[in-house]
């Protein structure tokens, strides 16, 4: 078969798999209610009618989506896999999540044969494209915890504050829900619903800790658990907490700031070997040939890595200083 023929179908199934997986992510709200009833009722002249077991089995066969969830949700659930796509606030479910993963395998391995014409680095690039979800996943999560705690001591004050105006833990967590901006709303409106749903204030919390996965915040409920259990003012204590987080996060700031040219130092020459081999790979293949159509090309750049991925994690390790 054409090479180009290859090309051409798969980039169509990369794009089919891709804009499949935007459809879903990007539906309104009452489309997505919809979709969520549909499992369990189907719609006739704009009534639900409950269906049984058996119709309910039927149905999530019929739907790609809903077979793989099916498959792989026992196991995304060992994994951890439905815990991670919470703490970056990903509105897909395992299976959606798997489509996206290989569509994104398909799309790079489609322009490594592309760029490079060559299988065997094509396979490279679909190896680099397994990990590019898990990247982004990785970099959702750690602006959502950063923005969480930019917000953080000004949800503690806000909540102290309604503690003294009389209201109740509860009741002050749902001033945060209403009055707070993302993420921090959608978090404590989560641990309102637990709560409502029959959690304790314990669980839904230690619940909002394993999403969040903060230090502060961590500091934040081990203060109220400690104050249901032995009492004592709890807006005080809120407002002494919340000075101690802001004065820590200033103190990141600085240091932050101070490492910065560093940091992006250290970034910068360690791309440098890729950005060239992949320049001099496209002006003058047969020159670059040599490192991956040899046993001594291949240690070498197995070398290359090695030391240049040591260099960076040992740079970004020195810039790292704990407050």
């Amino acid at each position: 078969m054409d090479v180009s023929l290859i090309i051409a179908l798969l980039l169509g199934v990369s794009i089919f798999v891709t804009f499949a997986g935007l459809a879903r992510v990007l539906s309104s709200p009452g489309e997505a209610i919809d979709d969520r009833l549909g499992r369990y009722a189907t719609r006739e002249n704009f009534a639900y009618t409950f269906v049984t077991e058996e119709s309910l089995a039927e149905i999530e066969h019929a739907d790609l989506v809903g077979w793989l969830d099916k498959r792989v949700h026992k196991r995304a659930e060992a994994s951890g896999l439905l815990i991670e796509l919470a703490r970056a606030d990903l509105k897909l479910t395992p299976g959606e999540w798997s489509l996206v993963t290989v569509g994104t395998i398909i799309l790079m391995g489609i322009l490594g044969l592309m760029i490079f014409r060559n299988p065997i680095l094509a396979v490279g690039t679909a190896i680099v494209g397994l990990f590019l979800p898990r990247f982004y996943l990785r970099y959702r999560q750690r602006q959502r915890r950063i923005a969480f705690g930019n917000q953080l001591p000004d949800a503690i004050v806000l909540l102290a504050n309604s503690l003294r105006a009389g209201y109740s833990l509860l009741q002050g967590m749902e001033v945060l829900s209403r009055e707070m901006p993302p993420p921090i709303s959608i978090e404590f409106d989560r641990v309102i619903r637990e709560i409502g749903l029959g959690l304790t204030n314990e669980a839904a919390l230690a619940n909002l800790q394993n999403r969040i996965q903060s230090d502060d915040l961590d500091m934040m409920i081990t203060a109220i658990n400690i104050q249901a259990e032995i009492g004592g003012n709890m807006a005080e204590i809120l407002d002494i907490l919340a000075h101690t987080i802001r004065e820590r996060v200033r103190i990141q700031g600085e240091i932050r700031v101070l490492t910065a040219q560093q940091t992006l130092s250290g970034t910068i020459i360690s791309l440098l070997p890729a950005i060239l081999s992949v320049i001099l790979f496209i002006l003058n293949p047969e020159y670059m040939s040599v490192l991956y159509k040899t046993t001594c090309g291949w240690i070498m750049l197995g070398a290359a890595a090695l030391m240049v991925a040591l260099g960076y994690f040992a740079m970004r390790k020195i810039m790292q200083i704990e407050v």
